[in-house]
């Protein structure tokens, strides 16, 4: 289990510190099949569903979470099954600690 698993997101302000590169490089084995990418710095990760009702079930899901923690993914619903979700903080142009309890709960509703 993710060490991220009973955190909850915190507010963020701006002017706040991203998240270095050791501690992105140390974090990421906690929410299994999410990926770096920089400029931005983020964590992406995409999901395969049966079809478009499944699809779209999951980004509701992940919408109620992202309402709840008050931290807001980019979700793209393409190719009629899929679904692409960035997370990034916004405020900052770049990664938080946040970032990492949205993917940890987003990975508890996609198994």
């Amino acid at each position: 289990m993710s060490k991220f698993a009973s955190m909850d997101c915190i507010p963020c302000r701006i002017g706040a510190p991203t998240l270095s590169r050791q501690e992105i490089d140390s974090y990421l084995p906690e929410v299994k099949g999410w990926k770096y990418e920089p400029e931005p710095d983020k964590i992406i990760k995409e999901y395969t569903f049966k079809d478009f009702s499944e699809a779209l079930e999951f980004v509701n899901q992940v919408g109620r979470i992202a309402e709840k923690e008050g931290h807001h993914p980019n979700l793209y619903l393409h190719s009629y099954n899929k679904v692409k979700i960035e997370l990034w903080t916004h405020k900052i142009n770049g990664l938080h600690l946040n970032d990492f309890i949205m993917a940890t709960k987003i990975n508890r509703i996609s198994n």
